[in-house]
């Protein structure tokens, strides 16, 4: 299972912080930043491998801009 956040469609909202702090933190950039994550330049994305989705379907169901995906 992996989390994937579109960088760049992200509005810094912070939702995804607030209910899910474990795996995000707000970025020097002001856009959310999914911890431990590897990034992707090319597409402006982070990846982050996960054995469970925990708070991570919380924090893409509340993302206004719907840039946080879990893939199964």
């Amino acid at each position: 299972m992996k989390v994937i956040h579109e960088r760049a469609k992200c509005i810094g909202c912070g939702s995804c912080v607030a209910v899910c702090p474990r795996f995000w933190e707000m970025g020097e950039d002001g856009r959310a930043k999914l911890l431990n994550s590897e990034s992707d330049p090319k597409t402006d994305t982070e990846n982050l491998e996960i054995k469970k989705k925990e708070c991570n379907q919380e924090a893409a169901e509340v993302c206004p801009v719907q840039c946080i995906h879990i893939v199964i």
